[in-house]
């Protein structure tokens, strides 16, 4: 932040981000700026401490995430650039030295970070292209602008909050600047439906690559495991890919008749991986619903039923690993929402997956963002990797979805028999309904409420039109009483 907190309130902000850093915290504080960090070791275990300094500590980064492409980008520095230390982190603040704040442009990664210049007083933030990682802004009552990557962080110091745009760096001098976003590709660049074997390798050599860029790191990697299409794709990938000669290990949650329980057995057994399950009882599934919310920062239906399972998975894979892969993305790529299906216009259909991709910094990857961190485990998800989004834009809708109403053809065809068909062809269920949270969570809402306090808390607030909804924003608000927080909340618009 610009400015200066005090002691005592610095101590608060530091311990609102101890489960998104737990190995070690720190805090600087300079002329015009303070800033404050918390870790997860997963780059660089040993020495990445926060911030970073350059040669003669007039600059300053902090960053939360990982820059995939850092190695490459220190090759291309000049030889006699001076290195602190080993982790990713210090790189966008080299680049900053080199070009100033338009070097995010080079970055590819999930990441959020502030670098500040205290001899020319001066400042950026940036965030990642699709928002992976969180970062939200405000004025305190001092007007010095702070910025933190929670929501609940940025309330100990200010009651202004809002979301800072996903794609965008911010400099005093210039505002806020788009520096990427995903967009349409050109009409030349669409690929003839005769190019179908092109287009199957294609999709097996950028998904590959993705998972193979997304195992970066010195600590060992594991893979959420539902037993689906997508998750199972991402196993089998890492399990080639792996980089120890221990077993790649899985992970999956559910109640004790949930089907992606027994799905993920058959393909952990299949691949070969060490897997683990938890099943969580109706009682512990309410219990924990209170902090699921209040780790999300959000109320939305959608959101909530969905990060119900991705905590518990969570929970269960930071016992293990420190960083997790998913399958996470591949529905927004190849046309895996019922509601698509009717798009049979190349054009028109990625007009919507860009639209729904460009929203996921807060719906779906503020999910697994939060419930991953929440447990201090990093989540990563290759299907939402810049090349391979590029790529599958790329294909057209009408291989996307066969005639016979197939979602996800032509990803199920590139892996066509190097997993049991069963696997590969299974129908698509929503993450909620295949791990039995959903219908757990609709029988107790059900006995909550009344339809007249629906009605009378959707005067209130659109948002809530059901006692399942009712229920979320009831709790939402014990941790979240401030009418500002809600301009900061995303929504799947089909919820």
């Amino acid at each position: 932040m610009a400015g200066r907190l005090p002691a005592e309130k610095k101590n608060q902000v530091l311990q609102s981000m101890t489960h998104r850093g737990p190995d070690e915290g720190d805090d600087i504080v300079l002329d015009a700026f303070h800033l404050g960090h918390r870790r997860l070791s997963v780059v660089d275990v040993n020495n990445g401490k926060q911030p970073i300094a350059n040669d003669d500590r007039t600059k300053w980064i902090v960053v939360d995430g990982v820059i995939y492409n850092y190695q490459a980008l220190k090759n291309e520095l000049p030889d006699t650039t001076n290195y602190v230390i080993e982790s990713d982190s210090e790189v966008p603040l080299k680049w900053y030295e080199q070009e100033g704040p338009s070097a995010v442009k080079r970055l590819n990664g999930a990441f959020a970070f502030v670098i500040v210049d205290s001899g020319q007083k001066t400042f950026m933030a940036a965030r990642d292209t699709l928002g992976s990682k969180p970062l939200y802004y405000g004025e305190n009552e001092e007007e010095e602008m702070v910025f933190a990557s929670e929501l609940k962080t940025l309330y100990i110091v200010t009651a202004d909050v809002h979301e800072f745009p996903a794609g965008h760096y911010y400099t005093p001098e210039e505002g806020f600047v788009e520096y990427h976003r995903i967009r349409q590709p050109a009409e030349n660049e669409i690929f003839s439906t005769s190019e179908s074997s092109q287009m199957l390798e294609g999709i097996r050599k950028s998904l590959g690559q993705a998972v193979e860029k997304m195992l970066m790191a010195d600590v060992e990697v594991g893979v959420l495991l539902s037993g689906g299409l997508d998750s199972s794709l991402i196993a089998m990938l890492a399990d080639e890919r792996r980089k120890t000669k221990q077993p790649l290990k899985s992970f999956c949650v559910g109640s004790a008749d949930s089907e992606d329980v027994r799905r993920a057995r058959e393909v952990a057994e299949e691949i070969g991986t060490e897997h683990y399950e938890y099943i969580y009882t109706e009682q512990e599934l309410i219990d924990q619903l209170p902090e699921v919310i209040y780790h999300l920062e959000s109320f939305d239906a959608s959101l909530v039923r969905s990060a119900i399972p991705t905590y518990f998975v969570s929970k269960l894979a930071a016992k293990h690993v420190k960083v997790i892969l998913s399958g996470e993305g591949a529905d927004e790529l190849f046309s895996g929402y019922d509601y698509l299906k009717g798009i049979k216009d190349t054009h028109k259909l990625n007009e919507e997956l860009i639209r729904i991709i460009n929203t996921l910094h807060n719906i779906n990857s503020q999910r697994t963002d939060r419930m991953s961190m929440a447990h201090s485990l990093e989540l990563r998800t290759p299907f939402l990797d810049l090349d391979m989004i590029t790529y599958a834009m790329k294909i057209p809708a009408e291989l996307k979805l066969k005639d016979d109403q197939i979602e996800k053809w032509v990803l199920r065809q590139a892996y066509d028999g190097a997993l049991a068909d069963e696997i590969i062809w299974r129908d698509k269920a929503e993450f909620s309904e295949g791990s039995g949270a959903l219908d757990i969570l609709e029988a107790y809402a059900e006995k909550q409420y009344s339809e007249q306090e629906v009605e009378e808390a959707r005067q209130e607030n659109e948002w809530v039109r059901s006692k399942q909804e009712l229920l979320y924003y009831q709790i939402f608000k014990r941790y979240f009483p401030d009418r500002s927080i809600l301009s900061a909340v995303g929504h799947w618009a089909t919820s």
